[in-house]
């Protein structure tokens, strides 16, 4: 992919199919591109979190502004813990005494907390408005923004009070990752190799081959990086917009990692390092069980780890179990696994042994006490 040229992906879902728009540089452009979109009359509310808006906020604007629109700004807490229902209500309430109608625009400018606290607004403000994506971290650029799924937590678990609501568009610039928190930054490459495992042999390939450029931010490798992840998400949301089937291959990881991150009180890891943790557990069972060969489930565990050391996990197994059984995914009491069988081809089962869950904690934990460092990764 060239530089400045841009990569669109097109989510195929009822009532009305959108795009996915990948190129650096696009935040200059972004009042324009939502000019073609939207009607000159509607009103738009740039949703966001302090640090992001000292960062991008004036670039946005500017772009909005010159293209005729009156942007206004609402500010929310940052971090998971603001991801919560009693966040929507405020801003609504503040949407509310702005005077928003039905012509309101929720742009969500930020990562995945404030795409999910934007879509769930805007899918239950005056019974829904319209919502433009523009995602800044590389987890939100390569997942969270794509597929409409908007919810928040509960203290029982992640993400159990939530709506189905596409974004109008989905604008992603690379380029603001450059200011992207390292921790942060690696975070989110764990999602993109997850569509690599997933579904696509290449994109996983590029991790193993290019890694040095990936974590160097090389603006190229960002961008094919996250087009050709996006474009996987697209497929399979196309395919399966509510998650019947087809869709639950995207949790590879996120069954123990949802657990791990509400265990941990959403407070000690990223998501996407909870999920990081989550696909090596979910590759221990697969060996476990004979799902996978020992090669396949050995270059997936390098994959994630040679990304960067993660935090270390000390979680009870026994709690994690207790866990899982309030995971959306578990279905009748019974917990519902993506397992990797080979590069590029996962598969749902629904028959993993609580002792092969148990064993993969065990090898969780002892990775993460640095039992992988003789390898040379840190």
């Amino acid at each position: 992919m060239m530089m400045g040229r841009m990569a669109q992906v097109t989510i195929h879902v009822p009532p009305r199919p959108y795009q996915a728009r990948i190129e650096n540089g696009l935040f200059t452009r972004a009042g324009a591109l939502l000019a073609e979109l939207l009607p000159q009359s509607s009103r738009i509310f740039v949703l966001t979190v302090a640090p992001v808006y000292r960062r991008w906020g004036a670039k946005l604007l500017r772009s909005l502004k010159a293209s005729g629109f009156r942007p206004q700004v609402l500010q929310m807490p940052n971090g998971e813990p603001a991801k919560r229902l009693e966040t929507v209500e405020t801003l609504a309430e503040k949407l509310a005494r702005l005077g928003a109608d039905r012509k309101a625009v929720i742009v969500a400018l930020g990562g995945g907390v404030v795409g999910d606290v934007g879509g769930l607004l805007a899918s239950l403000y005056m019974r829904g408005i319209e919502l433009v994506q523009v995602p800044t971290t590389v987890l939100a650029q390569v997942d969270a923004s794509v597929g409409g799924k908007t919810a928040v937590n509960l203290a029982a678990g992640k993400n159990l009070l939530g709506t189905f609501h596409h974004p109008r568009v989905v604008l992603i610039d690379p380029g603001v990752l450059s200011t992207l928190p390292n921790r942060e930054f690696r975070a989110g490459l764990y999602e993109a190799l997850k569509c690599g495992i997933i579904g696509d042999v290449e994109l996983f390939l590029r991790f193993e081959q290019n890694r040095d450029q990936i974590l160097k931010r090389d603006p190229l490798e960002l961008e094919w990086l996250i087009a050709a992840s996006v474009k996987l998400k697209a497929e399979v949301v196309s395919a399966d917009e509510r998650e019947g089937g087809l869709r639950r291959v995207l949790n590879l990881g996120h069954t123990i990692g949802h657990a791990l991150e509400a265990e941990t009180g959403y407070g000690q890891l990223l998501h996407g390092e909870a999920v990081a943790w989550g696909m090596i557990a979910a590759t221990h069972i697969a060996r476990t069980v004979g799902r996978t060969d020992s090669v396949t489930a050995g270059r997936i565990t390098d994959a994630v780890l040679s990304l960067g050391r993660l935090p270390e996990v000390k979680v009870n197994t026994r709690k994690v179990l207790a866990r899982l059984q309030t995971d959306k995914k578990t279905q009748d009491s019974v917990v519902h696994f993506v397992l990797p069988r080979e590069i590029g081809k996962v598969e749902v089962v629904n028959d993993v042994p609580e002792r092969a869950i148990s064993d993969a904690m065990e090898e969780v934990r002892r990775l993460s006490r640095g039992g992988w460092e003789r390898k040379g990764n840190c």
